[in-house]
């Protein structure tokens, strides 16, 4: 997904605030949530439907969830974004973003490792759409950019595999998952975006880029891969990391090994 010569550094001030919060755990498991086994004949339908209930439910809300807010829309402070070599060669933040599309997330597959407990999840997203406000100088495939203003980027029909590391702890009699990392790729069949108050408002260039950049939406939706996927990694992680360490994995798996086990 990223070549060794590429330098990517995003960092993302999510609202989901995990600085600073002592995790709280639900003692009675929500009626949302459906349990499955690894005994189970069919343990990664069960899985699936487990975590596309859990995603749902995330659209309006889960009471008493501390510190993760709707899904969708997801607000983002700030993204940073350090880029060079490659395609695409950028120094550029986006600040008060809006990620909206996440509540027609649908749940392909969810497979759970019985041996190390990692997750391989498959996740269709017909369309996701971030909005927000942008510095940027560098270039994009060949063409130069640099401005500040609104922008937005809309890819299509997303299919998207997530790869997720976890490690088991006990707390409160409870066994929670502790997610250590996620690693996403993807592909889409579309690509819009627009960049406004490029070329320090010369509309004429302004208007053409956007031209350029959306009838060849193929090189550039590869050129701003890493970019993107970077973005929904660290999104998902974040939420991830925060909804588990409140709702304790046996709840979605009852099977899973204690201490002495």
């Amino acid at each position: 997904m990223m070549t060794s010569k590429v330098q990517l550094i995003v960092v993302l001030l999510v609202a989901v605030g995990l600085e600073n919060c002592s995790p709280m755990s639900f003692d009675v498991k929500p009626e949302f949530i459906r349990t499955c086994r690894f005994s189970d004949p069919d343990f990664v339908g069960c899985s699936t439907n487990s975590v596309q209930g859990l995603f749902d439910k995330l659209v309006t809300g889960i009471e008493g969830l501390e510190h993760v807010g709707t899904i969708d829309p997801m607000k983002i402070n700030k993204i940073r974004i350090l880029q060079g070599d490659g395609p695409v060669s950028v120094n550029a933040s986006l600040s008060r973003v809006i990620v909206t599309g996440f509540a027609n997330t649908k749940i392909s597959t969810h497979r759970v490792d019985s041996k190390d407990f990692s997750w391989d999840t498959h996740i269709a997203l017909p369309k996701m759409r971030i909005e927000g406000n942008y510095h940027m100088q560098g270039r994009i495939l060949v063409i130069p950019l640099n401005g500040h203003g609104k922008c937005w980027f809309e890819p299509s029909d997303m299919d998207i595999i997530m790869k997720t590391t976890t490690t088991l702890y006990e707390r409160d009699g409870h066994v929670f998952y502790n997610v250590t990392g996620s690693k996403v790729d993807y592909t889409i069949s579309g690509l819009k975006l627009h960049m406004g108050n490029l070329f320090e408002g010369v509309k004429v260039l302004e208007d053409s880029t956007n031209q350029y950049l959306n009838d060849n939406w193929r090189p550039v939706s590869e050129a701003l891969k890493p970019i993107i996927a970077k973005t929904i990694e660290d999104i998902l992680l974040a939420i991830m990391q925060s909804i588990f360490h409140q709702l304790p994995a046996e709840y979605f798996v009852a099977d899973l090994p204690r201490s002495g086990q």
